[in-house]
């Protein structure tokens, strides 16, 4: 069975900090802040970013949020991100979807890959904005087009229900298959799925161990067991060959990819 995950609303967001460099030590750099104080876009993003992860200065998210929207306001596309970002958790700044999908929407505009996928959640899910699959698939392709993996698998996932696009296999295999690169578990089961039951690619046996392998190791949580229970189904109609060159070959992805 094909997992049917939907994008859960910032669970898969990947966290976009650490772009800039900033002063290490204690309090904010006096030149950044200088350079902060006078209206430099930049610099204000910098500060915003110092409060927000507590690299130089205690954490502090109402002070993130202040610096971020004094850059935002500049069109900086990467703190009108950080800035949608604080309004859909409620750090520093009362929860509000409505004015995180705007700034998520400014910052798509811009071209920032996970701002449009965090905004293609929102459309998915009817969160603050009519929900509308279509513009989600479009804002996750646009996300997906310059590497998000969690766009790549939600796109995926349209194409594989039809829901927003037609109905294409082959297109789910291929959003999948980018994203089971990038080392997504959920895209790796479900790509294996598809080497299983030849949905949008040949049947393949051993393809769909290796991806289901990818997934058993990597997942982590009540869909594991299904990975491994998928797993061991298909070890179970391969040839002792094909069932060793499978594990190798995942065992060697396995190592080059961990840290």
């Amino acid at each position: 069975m094909r997992v049917r995950c939907k994008a859960i609303l910032l669970l898969s967001t990947i966290m976009c900090f650490g772009f800039f460099a900033v002063a290490q030590g204690k309090g904010i750099d006096p030149a950044l802040q200088k350079k902060a104080d006078a209206g430099d876009a930049g610099a204000q993003f910098q500060v915003g970013q110092a409060y927000g992860q507590g690299t130089s200065v205690p954490q502090d998210f109402r002070q993130a949020a202040a610096w971020y929207e004094k850059s935002a306001d500049q069109g900086y596309a990467q703190a009108q991100y950080e800035l949608g970002l604080l309004y859909s958790r409620g750090d520093g700044v009362p929860q509000d979807y409505a004015k995180a999908a705007g700034w998520y929407r400014k910052a798509a505009l811009l071209g920032v890959a996970n701002a449009q996928y965090n905004l293609g959640t929102f459309y998915e899910q009817g969160i603050a904005v009519p929900q509308n699959y279509s513009q989600a698939a479009d804002l996750y392709r646009r996300a997906a087009e310059q590497g998000n993996a969690s766009a790549q698998f939600n796109l995926g996932l349209l194409y594989d229900n039809g829901t927003g696009v037609t109905r294409d296999f082959a297109q789910a295999a291929s959003w999948y298959t980018k994203a089971a690169e990038q080392g997504l578990p959920r895209a790796q089961f479900n790509l294996g799925s598809m080497y299983a039951g030849g949905q949008g690619v040949p049947v393949n046996l051993p393809e769909a161990y290796f991806w289901f392998d990818l997934a058993a190791n990597l997942w982590n949580g009540a869909h594991q067991g299904e990975a491994v229970r998928a797993r061991d189904l298909v070890a179970q109609r391969l040839t002792q060959t094909d069932l060793l060159n499978a594990q190798d070959r995942a065992a060697k992805w396995l190592a080059g990819h961990r840290k």
